[in-house]
């Protein structure tokens, strides 16, 4: 995990291993700020979606119960939500680094699309 300090506040990027770790536990919430039709096509199973253009931190829960770390496409968007999370006022908030590609090139499991049918699909890989 990366730290860095901004303005006061901890702006953490996790690795996709830390990520699939603390998530597997149950310890954080994730939360995809990519397009509806991005998420659509394909996404981590139970990741929720607020789309960067419909993003406003200070509609965000508190962290008491669980971590919230924002992934993308890339780490681009999310680190961008993250740093707008700390000037909303939160303390600390955290991004994976590499979004859903690093994901998927760590060959991760995740839902996609049929093809055929439309309808959404484990994928192993």
């Amino acid at each position: 995990m990366k730290n860095e300090t901004v303005d006061g506040a901890m702006l953490e990027t996790w690795t996709v291993e830390e990520v699939v770790a603390a998530y597997d536990r149950q310890e954080i919430v994730l939360i995809d700020v990519r397009t509806i039709h991005e998420y659509g096509f394909e996404h981590i199973g139970g990741a929720l979606l607020l789309p960067l253009p419909f993003f406003e931190a200070s509609a965000l829960p508190g962290q008491s119960d669980k971590r919230i770390v924002f992934m993308c496409g890339s780490g681009v968007r999310s680190e961008k939500v993250a740093r707008a999370c700390i000037k909303a006022g939160f303390e600390r908030i955290a991004h994976m680094e590499g979004g859903f590609a690093a994901w998927k090139a760590a060959r991760l499991p995740y839902v996609g699309t049929n093809m055929a049918t439309g309808a959404p699909q484990p994928v192993n890989m």
